[in-house]
């Protein structure tokens, strides 16, 4: 069965035709309540209905012109009140004490949910002068219902107590807005910061690497370029290959960075612990040879660990390739049942503390993240330890 698209499309309120019915509920509100209140022969507050329910249409107007809604309230139901009171000259409202109760918190809930309303949306000078505008309002209406003193006195209390709570009520609603707003304005920025530490981690960890190699190879090339030519050459070849591999992975995470929209992705997968041959293969031909010990069942970890592992291993090897002055050092990984831990060890004579490099300060940062343990220094018997220890989540184990 085909259906028409004008039949499909769900049966909405016009905005003008939803504004002008709120107008004209604000406007007949105190119509009605006055009708209601002439022709109320007993207590139970039967005719009262209709006035109430017809509030409730005042709410978009409200929310849209709560200053001008709460004018109109107030002038109304002074008004209703001033001339059923002049109408019946006897008592107001009627002669039953349950009458005029009805209607005085009928007028108290509607006045009290526009001061609210004003209180939770507007600041604290417009609300308290509100407040103090309807309190007067309100009891100038009470002083016509003419049941005595005492009730004249616990009508103003009943008054005074039910609008302080509207005031409140509206205050706190727009501190918890307020607080939300704030809090999601500091988890944008924490993200926004989040993100910056990140990819000058990234940053940090490929060119750092790179640029180390380059300048041990360049070194040894200008050194044998003479009497080794063929030394020079290789020297030269692995120049060109680190360059080029860390050009490109410059332009995958640019590009990742200048993509926008959900689908973006990256355009190649983010280094594993299976790409450490690879890489102590590149710091092989720096100079320096890197024995690998692998313990334990190899298995695949949570993309975050990996590239954590894999991090620090390449920050850990650039720095003895830069500081350590030695030609080997060792690299330790190992499988455990809740963690992953990684050690690279080496016996060279490199800083005499861990230092406040980018370097320490990126691996412990992300060892942190991972709610993992980090620790680097200097060995007792000489050279460098850095270890991490990175736990697996329950579900990858």
């Amino acid at each position: 069965m085909i259906h028409s698209p004008r039949a499909a499309r769900p049966w909405r309120v016009r905005p003008a035709a939803a504004r002008a019915l709120a107008w004209c509920g604000a406007f007949a509100y105190p119509i009605l309540l006055y009708v209601a209140v002439l022709n109320e022969n007993e207590p139970t507050g039967v005719r009262l209905l209709l006035p109430a329910a017809l509030s409730v249409l005042a709410l978009p107007l409200l929310r849209r012109r709560p200053l001008p809604t709460l004018a109109l309230v107030l002038a109304g139901s002074f008004a209703a009140t001033l001339l059923a009171a002049s109408k019946l000259a006897s008592a107001y409202p009627l002669t039953a004490s349950g009458q005029a109760w009805q209607i005085g918190c009928l007028q108290a809930t509607v006045i009290d949910v526009a001061v609210g309303w004003i209180a939770a949306v507007r600041g604290r000078r417009t609300a308290l002068a509100a407040a103090a505008v309807a309190l007067a309002v309100q009891i100038a209406t009470a002083a016509f219902h003419r049941s005595g003193q005492d009730a004249f006195l616990s009508a103003v209390a009943f008054l005074v107590l039910m609008l302080a709570l509207a005031v409140m009520a509206g205050h706190l609603v727009q501190e918890r807005r307020e607080h939300a707003e704030t809090v999601r304005t500091q988890a944008a920025v924490q993200a926004v910061t989040a993100e910056r530490l990140r990819i000058a981690r990234e940053l940090h960890d490929m060119v750092a690497h790179s640029i180390g190699v380059i300048a041990i190879q360049a070194g040894t090339g200008r050194r044998v370029i003479d009497t080794q030519p063929a030394e020079a050459r290789n020297a030269l070849a692995a120049i060109e290959s680190t360059s080029r591999d860390t050009l490109a992975g410059l332009r995958r995470m640019l590009g990742a960075l200048r993509a926008t929209g959900p689908e973006a992705a990256p355009l190649a997968p983010a280094p594993s612990l299976a790409d450490v041959d690879r890489l102590l293969a590149a710091t092989r031909d720096s100079g320096v040879r890197a024995d690998v010990v692998r313990r334990g069942e190899r298995r695949p970890l949570p993309a975050d660990v990996e590239l954590s592992a894999f991090r620090i291993i390449q920050e850990a090897v650039t720095n003895v390739v830069r500081h350590a002055g030695t030609h080997e050092c060792r690299v330790v990984i190992e499988y455990q049942e809740d963690e992953l831990a990684i050690e690279i060890t080496d016996h060279g004579h490199g800083p005499a503390s861990a230092g406040a490099g980018y370097g320490i300060t990126g691996m412990r940062e992300r060892v942190a993240l991972l709610h993992g343990r980090f620790t680097a220094g200097p060995r007792p018997e000489g050279g460098f330890r850095v270890a991490a220890r990175l736990p697996v989540p329950v579900e990858a184990r």
